[in-house]
């Protein structure tokens, strides 16, 4: 199994109940945190993406450059970059770091006309998306590649400097996440992970079964699809105490925003945990629900809460399910990437 954590490159400070202190997205502060998670466990970390906040690939390249063994996990959008310019940046950072780079692709929502971008519908916004990976693949694998798509095209291009091959990785890994039926199909038959948010066990198998006939049905070229989680764990000594802090915590929402419009967000994935505060606030053993009433999205919506034996008793059916890769987090970022990663990742990966 692999470990990534969350390092939030943000503007603005006290990200989903961050420390607001000064300097929190300067050099030396995310230099601090990446090399935490090198001393703590953790393979690397997501780097998040999106208009407004620092640019993430730059972030992931100087982050990369303090630190050793540091993998970062750089969520790109495929507006924001031209395939080739992606292909050649990032087999670049690649190959500077021994093969360290991680690619996160997105697909949402976010203000594209400020840098010039614009998108049809979903299922044109998944096509450009389709097309997309399978050019940067080209480009990171062969030579003198000439492609001509609906929206990007190269002619006799060729990447320079080559990302590092290793047994099983003949470039870096693609992530990618989304639960709508376009994006389901981008996933099963180009990306690498497909990436879940915190849903219920029963959701999860009930979309690794349809993406493995999905890779089956639309003739998969690549290795198999393999699938990872996206989810906040809020961990605690004791199972009391990890519930009287998340209830207080939620709480703290609930005081600062109120409930929410669940039609505030409307990504099929979003809504989907959105939706389960419906069927309770607790399911399966620890997943909290309530976190989304309150203004929670993404990784935030659902938690799984408890001691570091009951999280990592949830997270191990979650493997069982043919999970290989888990990016966790909690806030404040400095202390969990600490405790969680002492505490809960022994747990994890002994034996």
């Amino acid at each position: 199994m692999t470990f990534l954590w969350y390092i939030p490159n943000q503007v603005d400070p006290g990200h989903r109940g961050d420390d607001a202190g000064t300097g929190h997205n300067s050099l030396d502060r995310l230099t601090e945190l990446a090399r935490l998670t090198e001393d703590h466990g953790w393979a690397g970390a997501l780097l998040g993406t999106g208009w407004g906040r620092p640019d993430t690939f730059t972030v992931a390249t100087a982050l990369a450059a303090r630190t050793t063994t540091f993998q970062p996990l750089a969520a790109i959008r495929p507006g924001y970059w031209h395939p080739a310019h992606f292909a050649s940046a990032a087999s670049t950072l690649d190959q500077l770091t021994g093969g360290r780079l991680l690619i996160n692709i997105v697909s949402g929502q976010d203000n594209l006309a400020a840098y010039g971008d614009s998108e049809g519908a979903q299922p044109q916004r998944y096509a450009r998306t389709k097309e997309f990976l399978q050019l940067v693949r080209r480009l990171w694998t062969e030579e003198d590649v000439t492609f001509t798509g609906e929206y990007f095209g190269v002619t006799g291009s060729t990447v320079a400097t080559r990302p590092v091959v290793r047994e099983g990785r003949p470039h870096p890994t693609l992530y990618f996440g989304g639960a709508s039926d376009a994006a389901q199909r981008v996933a099963a038959t180009d990306a690498d992970v497909q990436l879940f948010w915190g849903e219920p066990l029963d959701g999860i198998a009930e979309r690794i079964a349809k993406l493995k006939t999905l890779e089956q049905q639309l003739d998969r070229q690549h290795p198999p699809l393999e699938f990872g989680l996206r989810i906040t764990t809020l961990v605690r000594d004791t199972t009391d105490q990890a519930w009287a802090d998340a209830e207080a915590k939620v709480a703290q929402l609930a005081a600062a925003q109120g409930s929410r419009d669940r039609l505030w967000f409307k990504a099929v994935g979003q809504q989907r945990l959105l939706d389960l505060h419906d069927r309770g606030e607790v399911l399966d053993d620890n997943l909290y629900t309530a976190p989304g009433k309150y203004g929670g999205g993404g990784a935030g919506t659902t938690w799984l809460v408890g001691s570091p034996e009951d999280v990592a008793k949830s997270l191990i059916k979650y493997r069982d399910l043919g999970l290989t890769h888990f990016i966790l987090s909690d806030t404040p970022y400095r202390d969990e990437t600490v405790r969680i990663g002492d505490q809960l990742l022994p747990l994890l990966t002994a034996g």
